[in-house]
């Protein structure tokens, strides 16, 4: 157990012993000395979505710091009044909070980096085969409905829904090939900067939101294919994996 810790709970245990001595029984002792903590806690508290626009705005009215930005977030380790308090509680020495700095942007890094080449990998391997694999299942058959309906209204009519498909896998397959060309040109470059807080600057700035981009592209080409040529585990089919 922790410095901090420690003192946290032994303020506790005085209240209580305090109240006790006062002619409070024990267990209301303890429940009006929860009660306190609760009140005092209040203002960093939060018991709704914290990943969602409702805690940014309230952590806005509270005046409480919100950082999106987990490399951002990171530099708390650095701030003068975060090393002033868990030093002087001995919670952590100001090398153990440099070390836990630099290792959090470290694994940071690592952990976009594996997932932006992963996400390559699937994109180039698996994903594009497949859509264009469908793509050609559509090809064939509009053709065939060229070659049994001459007419264009009723060509139109039967074929449409397949020629828009056509179009929609081609815009997407074609956008996936660009972004991860510039991906991986963009990964290396975060990959030559030497100093491991700019790394991971730039892997949170530049790298990460190809992901994001190149996720759409994949997301709108699983809609599109069909479940049975489609390699991966669709959304919906995730809930029912054992």
């Amino acid at each position: 157990m922790n410095t901090a810790v420690a003192h946290q709970l032994n303020s506790f245990k005085k209240r209580v012993e305090d109240l006790v001595k006062s002619g409070v029984k024990k267990d209301e002792a303890i429940l009006k000395s929860i009660r306190k903590v609760i009140i005092e806690s209040k203002n960093v508290r939060f018991e709704g979505n914290g990943y969602s626009q409702e805690w940014f705005d309230e952590a806005l009215r509270r005046g409480l710091p919100n950082i999106p930005s987990a490399v951002e977030a990171f530099k708390v380790f650095k701030d003068a009044s975060s090393v002033k308090i868990l030093t002087d509680y001995g919670v952590l020495s100001e090398r153990e909070l440099e070390a836990r700095f630099e290792i959090n942007n470290e694994i940071y890094t690592k952990v976009v980096q594996i997932e932006a080449r992963v996400l390559g990998d699937l994109s180039i391997n698996h994903i594009i085969p497949t859509a264009i694999a469908y793509q050609n299942v559509l090809i064939t058959n509009v053709k065939g409905i060229r070659e049994l309906f001459s007419d264009d209204e009723d060509y139109q009519n039967l074929a449409g829904s397949q020629l828009k498909s056509i179009k929609k896998i081609s815009k997407h397959v074609k956008a996936i090939r660009e972004m991860v060309k510039e991906l991986v040109e963009v990964r290396k470059e975060s990959n030559a900067i030497t100093d491991l807080p700019e790394q991971a600057k730039a892997y949170s700035t530049k790298v990460k939101p190809y992901l994001e981009k190149i996720r759409y592209h994949i997301d709108k080409l699983e809609l599109i294919v069909d479940d049975e040529m489609w390699t991966l585990p669709k959304y919906r089919e995730l809930l029912f994996i054992h």
